[in-house]
């Protein structure tokens, strides 16, 4: 056997397509109205939960007599066509028998896909994924995919069946999209791998879960309200904040600054790096290496790195304070920031550090920046994803309505103007 036949063999359950060997004799039938041929045969079926079941079963060759009549002959060619086929379908052959045959892809058991994928792609630490992805995609699988859908075989996977699961399962429409898309990776990646033929047709790509929708409305503080949660925190919880709503980094990437990643005479930072939770890797994206300008939080790190004698290229911007040599977690951050909109009366379900972001970027495309600006400077892989950020809010539609109604108004009076000289022109000149 190949290793590729190894693998699907052991992702069927140890199921696979082998010839029978039967050659039953053929009878002549008299005792009933008319004579015909048949024959007893094995046949072979998979039930859904794999396993083979065998039943003998009654076929007819055709009449023995009269018009159309068969010869003995004739009818021993009609049962070696027939059995051609039947020989080739699954049985209770030995295994020796069995790993010499093809094997059906239909009746991989999807739990052991998945556990392939898991082991050589989740788990597999020369994939360079993000430690945030990596426990994103285990907890998917341990606590919603899998526990539906282990035993399921991929040629019984339906896509009512899977879109009922979804709608069902999932408490908001990202969550169907993300359950979605890791189910259709996992085919996708089978495919990479030579498991499925490329003729295969991934199931979830006919899964629709429709427009997006949300489970609450968008929304992030005023300038004010801003002001008022900053002036409740200290430092360093209040220099990241400021940091994360001045510059659009992600918290991530605020404390995974090291010395070497900051150029106070240019008033510069550089998002090389992201600290999650211990683990200290690249940003999120491709798109996430960038440089992004402090303005005036530049003299606010002077006195920062000064205050806590940070002198070393390696040293950490915002370390632990029981231990210098390893970053600050974001919990501590989040945690301070909860608290302080709390106590200014500004808090609202979502809100936490992400939602500086989207302020960064619905603020400086309110200041005049562009949406592509916007998108660069939030290390966005696309424009549109800028567009799911930003937040026209009331008080800039007012702002925007205003001025269309201000253009309008001038061009009536100019209009009204230059109606009224004409009227005046003609007056005079009878």
């Amino acid at each position: 056997m190949t290793p590729n036949e190894v693998s699907l063999l052991s992702l069927t359950g140890g199921l696979g397509l082998n010839k029978r060997v039967q050659h039953p004799k053929v009878h002549e039938r008299k005792d009933r109205k008319g004579s015909y041929w048949f024959f007893r045969y094995w046949h072979d079926e998979m039930l859904p939960d794999g396993a083979m079941k065998a039943s003998r079963k009654f076929h007819t060759i055709g009449p023995s007599k009269g018009e159309g009549g068969l010869s003995k002959r004739q009818a021993d060619g009609e049962r070696d066509k027939f059995l051609a086929e039947v020989n080739a379908a699954p049985t209770r052959c030995d295994a020796a028998v069995r790993a010499q045959q093809p094997i059906d892809v239909r009746a991989i058991v999807f739990g052991n896909l998945v556990q392939m994928w898991r082991k050589d792609y989740v788990d597999n630490p020369k994939v360079k994924l993000a430690t945030p992805t990596r426990e994103k995609y285990r907890s998917r699988l341990d606590n919603h995919i899998l526990p539906r859908w282990k035993t399921t075989r991929i040629g019984e996977f339906r896509s009512k069946e899977i879109l009922d699961w979804l709608q069902h399962e999932c408490t908001s429409w990202h969550m169907m999209i993300d359950l979605r898309n890791i189910m259709s990776g996992i085919f996708a990646r089978a495919q990479e791998w030579e498991i499925l033929d490329e003729t295969f047709a991934n199931p979830m790509a006919r899964v629709k879960v429709g427009r997006k929708w949300t489970v609450r409305p968008d929304r992030i503080l005023t300038h004010e309200e801003t002001a008022d949660v900053f002036a409740r925190l200290v430092d360093p919880q209040l220099l990241i904040c400021e940091t994360c709503i001045s510059t659009g980094t992600r918290i991530s990437e605020a404390v995974g600054l090291q010395l070497k990643h900051l150029d106070t005479n240019a008033g510069t930072i550089r998002i090389q790096q992201r600290h999650c939770r211990g683990d200290v890797d690249e940003p999120k994206t491709k798109n996430s290496k960038r440089m992004l300008a402090l303005g005036t939080l530049a003299d606010r790190y002077r006195e920062w790195i000064a205050k806590k004698g940070i002198t070393q290229p390696n040293d950490w911007i915002f370390a632990q304070e029981e231990d210098r040599t390893k970053p600050m977690w974001d919990s501590g951050v989040r945690k301070a920031l909860k608290i302080a909109a709390q106590d200014a009366g500004c808090d609202f379900e979502g809100f936490g550090l992400h939602s500086f972001r989207r302020a960064n970027i619905t603020w400086r495309q309110e200041v005049g920046g562009s949406a592509i600006e916007a998108s660069k400077i939030a290390g966005h892989a696309n424009v549109s994803m800028t567009g799911d950020y930003t937040i026209v809010q009331l008080q800039r539609q007012d702002e925007l309505t205003r001025a269309i109604q201000g253009r309008m108004a001038a061009a009536q009076k100019k209009q009204e103007e230059e109606a009224s000289k004409q009227a005046g022109e003609s007056a005079a000149a009878a």
